[in-house]
């Protein structure tokens, strides 16, 4: 099914017509409207999302669901079915991302991975390493990049089709 969705955690500033996605190069700015730019005029979201279950409390049902890619608590705007018959789009392109490299890194955590996260988190964010949140114009084996997930600064280095995460450490509850 399809969630419409509001982009509740992005900093909301001065609207800005371009931006430079790091997965198209980081260095090219283009039209917010072409990216899927969290920085958008309208702070609106829309995810594609399996439907896994449907538990109720009383009368009152939540939905469960798989794939989505958005944070817990995110409000949810409206729900549309998915229709395959119609969303479903075999022979489309990508236009200008055609030429992105795609394919997904091998991904190494760390052993004690489960000192820091629960194996669905942990796996949630090996699907996101391997989609290679580096920026595009960088492809150097021996620099450390960093990002924050769920609490956590995690610190990795990318070497051929390999990301190995080298550091990963709780930030401050302030920094939250």
């Amino acid at each position: 099914m399809w969630l419409i969705w509001e982009l509740s955690l992005a900093e909301n500033g001065s609207f800005h017509p371009t931006v430079r996605p790091p997965r198209l190069g980081g260095n090219t700015r283009i039209g917010v409207f072409a990216s899927r730019s969290p920085f958008r005029p309208n702070p609106i979201g829309l995810s594609s999302v399996k439907l896994i279950s449907i538990e109720y409390s009383g009368d009152v049902p939540t939905l469960i669901v798989g794939g989505a890619d958005l944070a817990d608590g995110t409000p949810i705007l409206d729900i549309k079915p998915y229709l395959p018959y119609t969303d479903c789009h075999p022979d489309a392109v990508g236009g200008y991302t055609d030429t992105i490299d795609s394919t997904p890194l091998h991904v190494v955590l760390p052993e004690n991975i489960g000192e820091y996260f629960d194996f669905e988190k942990a796996s949630a964010l090996e699907r996101l390493l391997a989609l290679d949140p580096r920026p595009s114009y960088h492809d150097d084996p021996y620099r450390v990049y960093g990002m924050s997930f769920d609490g956590c600064e995690i610190k990795f280095t990318v070497s051929e089709k390999t990301l190995i995460v080298t550091e990963v450490f709780r930030k401050h509850s302030s920094d939250r």
